[in-house]
């Protein structure tokens, strides 16, 4: 950590070419930065989007999470028929993965409901939003640095294989997923609870599945039934390698095709993996694809309709829940999430469990016929000007960040930071001084509920 390139002084810039002088700087293509560019690019204001991968999704889609969760609320009558309560940037991008035939029905997860994607037609879907409101990608190139005039983001560093140069931007968006510009300014950040994060997850895509079988035996809710949690222990008896014992699976929108998210990542040693670390990251990719294998064997043996099923792919990368989070002007608390905490100040509906991995099994939490709001202040870093997050690196408490971290929440963070990166600009307005209330009334006009 301590080789990072951190530019304190804008009067010090570095010999290196200026790429361009922008108003709107996203960084990281996951769910919360595709929001926040197209917001920004869409009002008008010059956008890039900087992106590690050859493609945009993050954990949805290089992570191949796979659903959209976060949109429905929970209930008791597991009778009752899906009632969404989050719209906005995430309603539109559903609807035009529906347009490809990219995205199931509402599925059945437990008490809730939530969505499969086609990470294929995940990509092309933010492809073709990003470019029609004019967003200037760049694939394949990271952030590697910060300019800064004290503590104001002035721009940052990029590098790719074509070298080094700088963006200049009026702000700077953290959609990162891991705070790492926040970072590589200097600023605070933490690791969940006093370093402990929750595990990631290698998930896989199976074919070749008789699909009547199947749900004839596993059923409609995409969480396991006891009875295969019961072969998973009785396997692990006989010397199997199953570290999770309640999985789950998804009917994608192919046929005779699931999505399986059944691994648990720890270190050989037993210690808790940070992905940040590069060490931990190897880690968790080798032992992540041999636990695949584990697992769609024990598929092929014990689960009908899976006899000839086959792995097709697996993440390009580990499934991340948490790293980074920063230390922001409001935190999202455990107690926010428990209690169902409504508030005035609120830019994003969130009705999903508090959805914990950092054991044997997950922990789940169900917020019973209600959600929580997310507060603005959240994405705001308590030190730093020019500058917000969007996504999973938001200030929230361990368990608040294991509900508040899921792609339709994201997204509405993403759409959130572009309303309030547009503002900021148009009325010369510190972040933090924004009125949150103009911001909640832009987004209810883009068709947030809120």
């Amino acid at each position: 950590m301590n080789n990072w390139k951190i530019i304190r002084r804008y009067e010090q810039m570095p010999d290196l070419p200026v790429l361009a002088e922008i108003d709107v700087l996203v960084a990281g293509g996951g769910p919360a930065g595709v929001a926040a560019a197209e917001t920004a690019a869409a009002c008008g204001k010059s956008t890039y989007l900087i992106e590690k991968y050859g493609f945009c999704g993050g954990a949805a889609v290089a992570g191949l999470s796979g659903t959209i969760c976060g949109m429905y609320m929970a209930s008791d009558d597991t009778g009752a028929a899906p009632e969404q309560v989050v719209f906005g940037f995430t309603e539109r991008f559903r609807q035009a993965l529906a347009e490809r035939n990219g995205v199931t029905e509402p599925q059945r997860y437990g008490k809730t409901y939530t969505v499969t994607h086609d990470p294929l037609v995940w990509r092309e879907v933010a492809d073709d939003m990003l470019t029609a409101v004019g967003v200037n990608i760049l694939y394949h190139t990271a952030v590697t640095g910060v300019i800064m005039d004290g503590e104001t983001f002035k721009g940052v560093v990029i590098e790719s294989n074509a070298g080094q140069s700088v963006i200049l931007a009026k702000i700077i968006i953290d959609a990162s997923g891991d705070a790492a510009v926040i970072a590589r300014a200097g600023l605070d950040t933490y690791f969940g609870d006093n370093g402990r994060i929750q595990n990631p997850t290698m998930f896989f895509r199976m074919a070749g599945v008789d699909m009547d079988k199947y749900l004839d035996y596993f059923g409609s809710d995409t969480i396991c039934p006891p009875k295969v949690t019961e072969d998973i222990l009785k396997c692990n008896q006989e010397g199997w390698d199953l570290p999770r014992h309640k999985i789950w699976i998804f009917p994608t929108t192919r046929p005779n095709e699931l999505m399986v998210n059944a691994t648990r990542l720890a270190g050989q040693d037993g210690r808790m993996l940070n992905v940040i670390d590069p060490v931990d990251f190897t880690e968790a990719e080798v032992f992540g694809r041999r636990q695949v294998r584990a697992y769609s064997k024990f598929l092929n043996q014990f689960v009908p309709g899976c006899e000839a099923g086959y792995v097709v792919d697996t993440g390009v990368e580990v499934g991340i829940r948490q790293t980074r989070s920063i230390v922001g002007v409001d935190t999202l608390t455990n107690d926010d999430v428990v209690n169902c905490r409504k508030r005035d100040d609120g830019i994003c509906r969130t009705p999903w469990p508090i959805e914990l991995h950092n054991g044997n099994k997950p922990k789940l939490h169900w917020l019973i016929n209600d959600y929580y709001d997310i507060p603005f202040g959240a994405l705001v870093p308590k030190v730093g000007e020019n500058i917000l997050v969007a996504g999973r690196c938001l200030s929230a408490e361990h368990e608040a960040l294991a509900s508040a971290r899921v792609t339709a929440q994201c997204f509405e963070m993403g759409h959130a930071a572009g309303v309030a990166a547009v503002k900021a600009i148009d009325t010369h307005t510190a972040i933090r001084k924004l009125n949150v209330a103009d911001i909640r009334k832009t987004m209810m006009a883009n068709g947030s509920a809120l």
